[in-house]
């Protein structure tokens, strides 16, 4: 009786399979994607220093009127923040999404002319 080999490769959820078939089909929406997840990453890491930053601060306050400031502070920060990042991917994403449909588009179309009635 043979045993069957383990399985030594990881299941990704198919990103890999699915960033192959996105650069087949199209690479600019490729670029477009990889593009908008480093925008992503640099976002939240940019996010997390500034939190960590704030938790010092917090920990550091030696009055409540301190406190409430640092408080303030990071709440109108972080929306200010979150809301400028939300606005940048929403153009970044249709931006990406009118230039894969242009260049998947262009070339398909018919003249009305060569339908036969």
């Amino acid at each position: 009786m043979t045993k069957s080999k383990p399985k030594t490769t990881q299941d990704n959820g198919g990103a890999a399979e699915f960033a192959s078939a996105m650069m087949a089909i199209n690479p600019k929406a490729m670029e477009a994607w990889v593009e908008i997840m480093n925008d992503s990453a640099s976002f939240v890491a940019d996010r997390f220093q500034k939190d960590l930053a704030t938790q010092k601060a917090l920990l550091a306050c030696r009055a409540p009127s301190e406190l409430m400031r640092i408080q303030s502070e990071f709440v109108r920060d972080a929306v200010e923040q979150y809301t400028a990042q939300t606005t940048r991917m929403f153009e970044k994403i249709s931006k990406a999404a009118g230039k894969s449909i242009k260049d998947t588009t262009a070339g398909q179309s018919r003249d009305y002319d060569d339908i036969p009635l």
